[in-house]
């Protein structure tokens, strides 16, 4: 059986026309962009580079890291968002590979390909997420790097990501997120060791909301970026 939830899959269906829009639902992620790439392409040099987005979506972080000269496949298994990535693609002439395929299966088919693998937001909204962790280890290269971005388990996560960004700053739809399954460092790194990954670096994601832009921390606490390796 496909490691999805048909619900989570249907919520970004149906929001996937509104993805490239900077002002609608997807701006968290716009604004979010440019730091998490910076962090990823300081870590894993993407210039030249064999890279794969998994649950891309429509293709904000897979156009970025191909505009900095990587070979860039994304993934995902939502149709209507596929074909918004496809079509934002051709517009602004940045080559970017797509298909629809499980990250599973994807990892079955083609062992050892990538030099460096992305999943940013996508660990909380699946069924099992050590499965999508030992498919990306599966899939980097020897050497290569994995990187994930998930949403941390505590009081404070719940009252800033759900309570905060989806009902009060309405920064995201009501909804976007399910408390339980947000993942705490220790758990993921657990999933990471179970892997044969070696966790690297970890570090926070803060969001100013006078100057409302994201950046870099140390503090874990919310939202937080996982960067590990395949041994050589």
């Amino acid at each position: 059986m496909t490691n999805a939830d048909p619900h989570e899959l249907q919520k970004f269906s149906d929001l996937a026309h509104r993805w490239w829009d900077p002002n609608a639902e997807f701006k968290p992620l716009h604004e979010l962009n440019p730091v998490r790439l910076a962090w990823i392409d300081a870590h894993a040099h993407l210039a030249g580079k064999r890279v794969l987005d998994i649950g891309c979506g429509g293709g904000i972080l897979s156009e970025s890291m191909a505009g900095l000269g990587a070979q860039v496949k994304g993934i995902d298994l939502s149709t209507q968002a596929l074909g918004v990535a496809d079509l934002h693609s051709l517009e602004s002439g940045v080559s970017v590979e797509y298909e629809e395929i499980a990250a599973e299966a994807l990892a079955a088919r083609e062992p050892g390909t990538y030099d460096a693998v992305t999943c940013m937001e996508m660990l909380e909204h699946v069924p099992d997420p050590s499965a999508i962790v030992a498919a990306c280890a599966t899939l980097v290269k020897p050497g290569g790097w994995v990187f994930f971005s998930t949403l941390n388990r505590n009081v404070k996560s719940y009252l800033f990501a759900v309570i905060g960004a989806e009902y009060i700053a309405q920064m995201l739809p009501k909804g976007t997120h399910d408390y339980a399954r947000f993942i705490r460092p220790s758990e993921l790194a657990g999933f990471v060791r179970a892997a044969g990954l070696h966790s690297h670096d970890i570090k926070g994601i803060t969001y100013n909301p006078l100057s409302k832009h994201f950046g870099l921390s140390d503090d874990t606490s919310v939202n937080y970026l996982f960067a590990c390796r395949r041994g050589a």
